[in-house]
């Protein structure tokens, strides 16, 4: 079990970093919240979880030993993989999601991609017990959805943007956040600002 990794940021992408430990390059899955702590070249530690499968090893990093607990958890109910994990991670915060479970929020569970009104009603029950009761107080993805700008733009300049194209990209993709029903997802708003980017260049 890799615990955690510490080193060097090597590169970033939408949905991955890569951290230098020891002359190795650890290539990490991470959520938007996640890569939007990262600068390329500064040092950084991130809780990691091992997924292993038959035909793959992936490490999943985290922004803290919360997240990354969340994560396993998460797994644990019928149907949810390292993957939609990830998803409902991108969407919510640790306590969010918590929330979410403790008070049967349905839709804050649909607002996951991947996650319909039978998988979000199937989910509460099983990890009713599991999750435990949220730590602040905050309500369900208010921290999401009256920051995605940030978490965007913080996001966008990790990736190596400058601050004014960051600013552009997000104004560019805020028709798009504000017509979505629910919690904008970051992730998405990501690629969509990236394709922005690369288009204006």
């Amino acid at each position: 079990m890799i615990a955690f990794v510490s080193g060097t940021v090597a590169a970033l992408a939408p949905d991955a970093a890569v951290v230098e430990v020891g002359g190795v390059g650890m290539a990490l899955q991470c959520t938007p919240n996640t890569l939007s702590t990262l600068r390329l070249g500064q040092p950084a530690k991130l809780a990691t979880s091992l997924v292993v499968r038959e035909d793959s090893l992936t490490l999943y990093g985290f922004v803290d030993d919360d997240e990354r607990q969340v994560f396993e958890l998460l797994q644990t109910a019928s149907g949810v993989g390292p993957r939609l994990a990830q998803a409902m991670l991108a969407v919510h915060t640790p306590d969010a999601l918590r929330r979410a479970v403790s008070t049967s929020d349905e839709k804050a569970l649909i607002a996951v991609p991947g996650i319909g009104k039978k998988g979000a009603q199937k989910l509460l029950l099983e990890l009713r017990d599991r999750l435990g009761e949220p730590i602040g107080a905050r309500a369900v993805g208010t921290a999401v959805t009256s920051g995605w700008r940030d978490q965007l733009h913080a996001a966008l300049i990790g990736l190596g943007y400058a601050t004014r194209e960051a600013d552009e990209a997000v104004s560019a993709v805020a028709p798009q956040a504000e017509a979505a029903e629910g919690t904008p997802q970051v992730g998405q708003l990501l690629k969509a600002a990236l394709q922005t980017l690369n288009r204006a260049r």
